[in-house]
């Protein structure tokens, strides 16, 4: 597994940005945590997410609506990239190219509702959960 980093943090105080480091008994999966973007509805919020290296990493990875991910993926794109990319989707969600149906249709049905639906959630599951 050519490439693979072995820590990777972004950002400082209280909590990294990004934070993701392999796993001691399995160097193909990351814990990872992603702050939640300033300025968005998942502002304060630290989301857990499960990273798993396929076997054909670097030729392959992941299921998530990612463009990088999907008919823009290079072997020559690096972890962190794909992470801050995930990041930025908490900034600017496409609910054009949604993994949950139900939720795109409500974000672009009500957008406002969406929003201040996904701050409730931050508040309520994601905050101090580290």
């Amino acid at each position: 597994m050519a490439g693979l980093p072995g820590r990777i943090l972004r950002g400082t105080n209280p909590v990294p940005v990004i934070k993701a480091e392999p796993d001691e008994g399995n160097a193909g999966y990351f814990p990872v945590v992603i702050a939640g973007p300033q300025d968005s509805p998942f502002e304060g919020g630290t989301f857990k997410l499960e990273l798993f290296l396929p076997e054909e990493y670097p030729m392959a990875l992941g299921r998530i609506c990612l463009d990088i991910l999907k008919d823009k993926w290079s072997p020559a794109l690096q972890i962190d990239t794909v992470l801050l990319s995930i990041q930025a989707l908490l900034r600017a969600p496409n609910p054009d190219d949604p993994l949950a149906n139900d939720v795109a249709e409500q974000w672009k049905a009500n957008e406002a509702q969406a929003i201040e639906t996904a701050r409730a959630w931050t508040r309520l599951h994601t905050m101090n959960n580290i």
